[in-house]
């Protein structure tokens, strides 16, 4: 490792880490907030343009589909061209997709907006992880890396206030729907800024661009540092030829990230499932800005918490266990709904599984999961595998978004949740097999080549 990155690892806290931080966490905010509202924005459609089932299902989840293609398509373009050179350019899409479809005119054009606005979801997923983890220190990284994705829980918060204002403001819902999604460009505009004027990555500039000074006076000035004792050519360079996501180790490591965010996304809509049950049996006949507010409730309670908890415990207890310890609490949370079925009927015993689940998703695979592929892969492919595994996640929520009413329907609620269950189980295993633990270890540590059947 060079003196200049030993600098950046070992640095404390620095005010560009915070910076970094809330320039990378509006994103995310931006996502969950759109996440949030469309689907109060379609309830609000339904009458008006008197949309059928097979119109509201393709409107939900047709955006999740096009973020896959959005984050597969930003991680490749980050190791190709910079991370500098991209960043920023997906909260464009994000502002003008969020813009479009507030004006839009008919059920077709918002359709098409919402694949602009999904393009730009999916791509702040790589962008902004890799090049939060790329900045931080060695012994903060997980936690950084965390809190920029914890901004997701206070985005889920915000979308239900405003939609609950708008909604008792006594506004006509012709032009209700369209400023709560207008209200989805505000922060995504307010950080392009900020994005596009991040300097380069010092590990890119030296890993892949082999450029010591610029890599050097950058994570010097980052890390606040005093300059290096070596002369720059003196210190030592990476050496070895880039890799391939298709050796041993990478591809194990692929399957593992990617394999583990699809079955996240599609357990995390045993939530989704749950709630639905829960505002039935709480809250029968209640208007819908009621319903939205005691949704709020519910996540602020159950969810929010779990984030900044994973945050706060990431490089304390490890990746991996955190990880391991959510999918086996949800598969116990989702199994026990199969094995003792009378608990959807009582609905307080109900909602303390359903809370207890919920808060074991982010402190566990929902938040691990977008840390762990800008950790384990070497620096000229980390966006790519950042970029895979989080398009694998994005199609297991368009699976589970589309399929899983129709599963519901078809076996009923307990028995869909047993088969959650099942889908939690795999994802221990996977993550017991095949993800390397990274806390407070360097990310030069993935820059050297191995081969060998036991590389981890």
């Amino acid at each position: 490792m060079s003196t200049a990155l030993e600098a950046l690892d070992e640095s404390g806290m620095q005010k560009f880490h915070l910076r970094t931080m809330f320039t990378a966490g509006m994103g995310f905010f931006t996502d969950a907030y759109d996440l949030f509202i469309i689907g109060t924005v379609t309830a609000i459609l339904t009458p008006i343009w008197h949309l059928d089932t097979s119109e509201l299902a393709l409107l939900n989840s047709l955006s999740l589909a096009a973020a896959a293609f959005g984050a597969a398509l930003f991680g490749p373009l980050m190791d190709r061209f910079g991370r500098k050179a991209i960043y920023g350019f997906e909260m464009v899409i994000l502002t003008f997709g969020a813009l479009l479809s507030a004006f839009a005119p008919s059920f077709a054009w918002l359709l098409v907006f919402r694949v602009i606005v999904g393009i730009g979801v999916g791509g702040n997923y790589p962008t902004s992880s890799v090049i939060t983890s790329e900045y931080s220190n060695r012994a903060q990284r997980g936690y950084m890396v965390t809190m920029v994705f914890a901004m997701q829980g206070l985005g889920l918060l915000v979308g239900p206030l405003v939609a609950a204002g708008l909604l008792a403001s006594g506004i006509g819902h012709d032009l209700v729907w369209r400023l709560m999604l207008a209200f989805g460009a505000i922060p995504a505009a307010s950080v392009i800024y900020l994005r596009r004027n991040l300097p380069e990555s010092p590990r890119f500039l030296l890993s892949v661009k082999k450029d010591q000074t610029a890599a050097k006076e950058v994570a010097e000035l980052l890390a606040n540092a005093e300059p290096a004792t070596p002369r720059v050519e003196e210190a030592p360079v990476v050496q070895n030829q880039m890799q391939s996501m298709l050796s041993r180790r990478n591809l194990i490591r692929l399957i593992g990230a990617a394999g583990s965010w699809f079955l996240i996304d599609i357990a995390f809509y045993g939530n989704s499932v749950s709630s639905q049950v829960i505002m039935k049996a709480l809250l029968p006949g209640a208007p819908l800005v009621t319903t939205v507010l005691v949704t709020a409730l519910i996540f602020a309670v159950a969810a929010v918490p779990g984030y900044f908890v994973a945050a706060h415990y990431m490089d304390r207890l490890g990746r991996k266990r955190i990880q391991i310890t959510g999918f086996l609490v949800m598969a116990l949370a989702y199994g026990s709904l199969l094995v003792v079925p009378t608990i959807v009927k009582v609905p307080l015993m109900f909602l303390v599984v359903y809370a207890i689940s919920y808060f074991f998703v982010e402190f566990g695979p929902n938040t691990t999961t977008f840390l762990v592929p800008s950790e384990i892969f070497p620096t000229n492919l980390r966006g790519r595998g950042h970029g895979f595994s989080a398009a694998s996640g994005k199609i297991g929520a368009f699976v589970g978004a589309f399929f899983l009413p129709l599963v519901l329907k078809a076996i009923g609620l307990s028995s869909t949740m047993g088969l959650l269950a099942g889908v939690a189980l795999l994802g221990v295993a996977l993550t017991w097999l095949a993800i390397p633990e990274m806390k407070q270890v360097s990310l030069e540590a993935n820059e050297i080549s191995d081969q060998s059947p036991q590389a981890s």
